[in-house]
């Protein structure tokens, strides 16, 4: 982890264990802590090249017992090149208008939030979340936080990402779309493709994911979009496919 001056003490907590909401039958426990105060932008910086993810005001990342599934990665840029099939996602989306608009929560975003949610996670916690639950997701953010919103050409709102801007990349937070957009879009993949290009423009080195998991189907999509760095005990590793876990 870098080495940062913080101006006041700070406080890292062990969350109790709560079922694993990635692999069936495990605990999930996390080391958390509070980004607040003066020195919340330069800890986030640290935490996240340490492996940590931001969740509100809070950042995270796992310490579960007998249990190294999670992996931190991000994308990095300059290897960076889009497959075929990546290809054809941007030329189906090729007509869709993306805007950087402040963090701040619409119903419009809630409504297309609340039937993602029904669509692909119904019975989740996120699935039962009201609007101001979901503006606290989105509003809660003592560092540079911002909304990408896309958007068809008759300005139907088409999916949102939520984003940190770090010194080193862009930091995807969360991410939701229309389940019932045409599948050959997939609008998951395109905002990521759209982060890597902002990223490149920007002259920004990362794309930071967040954790990838061998188990889990969900996180699968992640390691399509190599070169992927792991974090691990000897710091940013290339992530190579045949020593995953």
């Amino acid at each position: 982890m870098d080495h940062i001056p913080l101006k006041r003490p700070h406080f890292f907590f062990t969350t109790a264990p709560l079922p694993c909401p990635y692999i069936s039958g495990r605990l999930e426990r996390k080391i958390v802590t509070e980004l607040s105060g003066p020195d919340a932008e330069v800890l986030h910086e640290a935490l996240s090249r340490a492996g940590f993810r931001r969740s509100h005001s809070i950042a995270y990342t796992p310490a579960c017992p007998g249990c190294n599934a999670c992996i931190a990665v991000r994308i990095v840029v300059e290897g960076f090149q889009p497959h075929r099939t990546m290809r054809r996602i941007a030329q189906h989306n090729a007509t869709t208008i993306a805007r950087q608009v402040p963090a701040r929560a619409t119903a419009e975003q809630y409504r297309l939030f609340s039937r993602y949610q029904e669509a692909r996670h119904a019975g989740g916690d996120m699935a039962l979340m009201g609007f101001y639950d979901y503006r606290s997701m989105i509003e809660d953010s003592p560092i540079d936080t911002f909304l990408v919103e896309f958007r068809s050409p008759d300005n139907t709102l088409k999916a949102v990402v939520l984003a940190d801007r770090m010194s080193d990349g862009l930091s995807a937070v969360y991410s939701f779309y229309d389940p019932n957009a045409c599948p050959s879009a997939s609008l998951g993949t395109y905002m990521i493709l759209w982060l890597i290009d902002e990223s490149r423009r920007l002259d920004l080195p990362y794309v930071y994911l967040g954790y990838w998991i061998a188990e889990s189907s969900k996180m699968s999509y992640k390691s399509r979009f190599t070169p992927l760095e792991a974090f691990g005990p000897g710091g940013w590793q290339p992530l190579k496919f045949d020593e995953k876990k």
